[in-house]
């Protein structure tokens, strides 16, 4: 296989029949900088990476310990399908005491990461030739997910005056016979944007009176800055949210998260999971049960106010080399920047422009093109989920390569 295209070589081909599935997924570019990244760091090059979405804080020592706990106690067989009971009261908890709404344990599903969620909940609700809706930006793998059973993703484009959401007029205008529900995700990776609450509200009511399904994507909701999270079962009971315990909980390779679903479809998301994973990593369940103590908590405040910090210095600074940012990213750790009147001869073409930034300032941005068709070449991502001091000297490099 050609790992620059996702596509088969000729030999391959020959040798095996694969599904046609396969060649319709494009490489996730985001994971492709990195492997650059990496190897010119192998070179002795100091690299910053301002690309990956991986905080890099690590779980709380509380965390840890509980895991390590948990090894020695043996705790370490299958769980429930649906997860530690535990666990899943925990999170109901969180819910009254963040939100204040009442969730039932019994629709929380524990899952393999929020990937294994979105997968399940693509299993449940997406048929042979189902039309998907979702904003142009959003994240890259919600249209594999999709097109993985059989749906066709279908990208509304999306803008800074609709904070790169999709909007109930959205819903209103690319709605078909065939289409059955929406995917999108508040705050937004790549823009870092969350939908606000009459937006969010509009848009589940539009989807309701057509009788199709909401998969609100809040795996970000935890870091927000300008104003308190807001979650989609605030405003509709019927709405089917998948959070993390990656993202604001800093557990990215612990491979945990789970799904708010509706009463009724507990059983199906029981069947598939129990056919399509057994369970979730039981060590990590055990382990996230000390997210929720009171001293966890207070650190994961800390940290949240950090990130606060970096978008605080990184937004302004970009402004100040030609980025234009023309909607403050409210949530996430993302920064999604036009490069149209930056100083660099590649500022039409996002994808040499971010190797450029790469190679010559040895700083890793991610290109537009992993996250829609709409406006992909005037866009980069920036990530600030690295530490003060490394962004700072991000923005320094820079300015050097673009002449501020």
């Amino acid at each position: 296989m050609n790992t620059s295209t996702g596509k088969l070589d000729s030999h391959t081909a020959r040798a095996l029949h694969l599904a046609r599935r396969v060649n319709n997924i494009a490489p996730f570019r985001v994971m492709e900088m990195v492997k650059a990244a990496a190897e010119l760091a192998r070179t002795g090059t100091d690299v910053i990476s301002l690309s990956v979405g991986e905080p890099d804080f690590t779980a709380p020592d509380l965390v840890a310990e509980a895991a390590v706990a948990a090894i020695r106690a043996g705790a370490t067989q299958y769980t429930d399908s649906l997860g530690l009971a535990a666990l899943r009261e925990a999170i109901s908890s969180h819910y009254a005491s963040v939100f204040g709404v009442q969730v039932d344990p019994r629709r929380i599903v524990i899952t393999a990461g929020a990937s294994a969620a979105l997968l399940l909940a693509c299993a449940a609700l997406v048929d042979e030739g189902d039309e998907v809706l979702m904003p142009d930006p959003c994240y890259p793998c919600n249209r594999h997910f999709v097109a993985s059973f059989g749906g066709a993703p279908v990208l509304v484009p999306s803008d800074a005056a609709r904070r790169y959401q999709l909007g109930a007029d959205d819903v209103a205008a690319r709605w078909t016979a065939r289409t059955r529900g929406v995917i999108v995700a508040s705050p937004s990776n790549p823009t870092g944007t969350s939908m606000s609450e009459e937006q969010l509200r509009a848009m589940l009511a539009a989807v309701r009176a057509r009788g199709g399904f909401a998969v609100v994507d809040e795996i970000y909701q935890g870091l927000s800055y300008d104003h308190a999270p807001v979650s989609a079962l605030q405003f509709d009971a019927d709405v089917i949210t998948v959070n993390s315990f990656s993202k604001y909980f800093n557990m990215t390779g612990w491979r945990l998260g789970w799904l708010v679903v509706p009463d009724a479809l507990v059983p199906v998301f029981e069947k598939l999971a129990q056919n399509l994973f057994i369970c979730a990593s039981t060590i990590a369940q055990h382990a996230a049960l000390a997210c929720f103590a009171p001293a966890s908590l207070a650190i994961y405040e800390q940290r949240r106010l950090e990130f606060k910090h970096r978008r605080d210095y990184l937004v302004p600074r970009l402004h100040e080399l030609g980025f234009a940012v023309p909607v403050m990213p409210d949530g996430a750790f993302y920064v999604y920047a036009d490069i149209g009147a930056v100083a660099h001869p590649a500022r039409h073409d996002s994808a040499a422009f971010s190797m450029a930034v790469l190679r010559e300032a040895g700083v890793a941005i991610v290109p537009g093109d992993d996250f829609g068709v709409a406006a992909p070449a005037a866009h980069v991502r920036f990530s600030y989920a690295t530490r003060y001091e490394r962004i700072e000297q991000a923005v320094a490099r820079l300015a050097r390569l673009l002449g501020r």
